[in-house]
């Protein structure tokens, strides 16, 4: 009895340092992947594996470049590409980015088309180990974003705003000048960083009276754009000058980007008989480069999407390579969970007299193209 009674002590204690021995082990493994969404990333080599890219639209030229930039910088580096454009639905780019997880992507690079709307999927993407890049829209709410790659947005309507109190000359002019104003989507956090920036440039001049809004729409909500579309700024601006412009001179438009610009300039066109205004754009599309330079448009502001995805690709192979990307502000985007590191590329003022240099002999395009 006394040498069975051993014997199963002896078992006992065996069992009880297996057991401790899995339970080491077990909180040793937990605490080098638990923590953040860096600490569970999954690790690779840089320049090997799958990358899902998630496009907004295919409606606007801008994001067919960007698309196909980084598609093309991202398959020179070495890796597979999933590249998906939703056609500005949020439904349509929650189940891309779902598709992604599941076929195998190893980091997303997302330009979302609401930025409020894509918590489920990131958190899918996150428990899975799989770093998100919000790329030029940045995406709120969600603790799975590492790091966000975009153009300094409020510096694109600060330089709108400064073109147009220069060409307007107000810091010495009597006025007043009338004024009109358009910017983007509400979803897109992008489009308040535009607004904000131009209307801190202009803001003053409209509380002193020197400039005036006809249509009394200045805040935010008043002056957006849903999907960013030009016929909905068309619509827009169609019944501005209707109830307002008949008899009055229209001085300047601040448009926020190239599609509600040439919505203003379409209507304009068929609406307006006095002098052309001064008007604003952003992107270089085709059709505004053109209108620019038969004086239907005064600037543009050109963001090298080339640049932006060559920095996006050295993100993504820091992140594969299990490293940390280079940033330039970890200061200003906040997505709502905190900073998120980000690297921000210049925007530049594009005008008649230095197109040519800036978008034809970068090669960005080809003087054909602007025919």
């Amino acid at each position: 009895m006394k040498r069975r009674f051993q014997k199963l002590v002896a078992i006992g204690l065996a069992a009880a340092m297996m057991f401790s021995l899995a339970a080491c082990t077990s909180g040793d493994k937990a605490a080098s992947s638990g923590g953040s969404t860096a600490d569970t990333a999954k690790k690779t080599e840089a320049g090997t594996g799958k990358i899902g890219v998630a496009m907004p639209t295919k409606d606007l030229q801008r994001w067919n470049q960007d698309g196909e930039n980084m598609k093309k910088e991202l398959e020179a580096a070495g890796y597979e590409v999933d590249l998906q454009y939703a056609s500005n639905e949020v439904a349509t780019q929650v189940s891309q980015i779902e598709n992604m997880i599941s076929g195998g992507c190893e980091a997303l690079v997302i330009a979302s088309i609401d930025g409020e709307s894509l918590g489920t999927p990131l958190q899918a993407a996150k428990d899975a180990g799989i770093q998100v890049i919000a790329y030029d829209r940045l995406i709120m709410n969600s603790d799975a974003v590492s790091y966000y790659a975009t153009f300094d947005n409020y510096m694109v309507g600060t330089k709108q705003g400064e073109y147009l109190e220069e060409k307007l000359d107000l810091k010495n002019a009597a006025g007043p000048f009338n004024i009109e104003i358009f910017t983007g989507d509400p979803g897109d956090n992008n489009a308040k960083f535009f607004y904000n920036g131009a209307m801190d440039v202009l803001k003053p001049y409209v509380d002193d009276g020197k400039l005036v809004v006809q249509s009394g729409q200045v805040d935010f909500a008043e002056v957006a754009t849903a999907d960013w579309a030009t016929e909905k700024a068309q619509a827009r601006m169609d019944a501005i000058i209707a109830s307002n412009y008949a008899d009055k001179k229209l001085d300047a438009v601040l448009c926020s980007n190239d599609s509600t610009s040439l919505g203003v300039e379409n209507s304009l066109e068929a609406n307006y008989n006095g002098e052309w205004p001064v008007i604003t754009g952003q992107d270089c599309d085709v059709a505004n480069t053109k209108n620019l330079i038969a004086d239907k448009q005064s600037m543009d502001i050109f963001k090298d999407t080339r640049d932006l995805a060559k920095q996006t690709v050295a993100m993504v192979d820091a992140l594969m390579g299990g490293g940390k990307a280079e940033t330039n502000d970890n200061e200003t985007y906040d997505n709502g969970t905190g900073i998120i590191p980000s690297y921000l590329c210049e925007p530049v003022v594009v005008t008649k007299d230095n197109y040519k240099e800036i978008l034809i002999d970068s090669g960005y395009y080809a003087e054909d193209d602007l025919k």
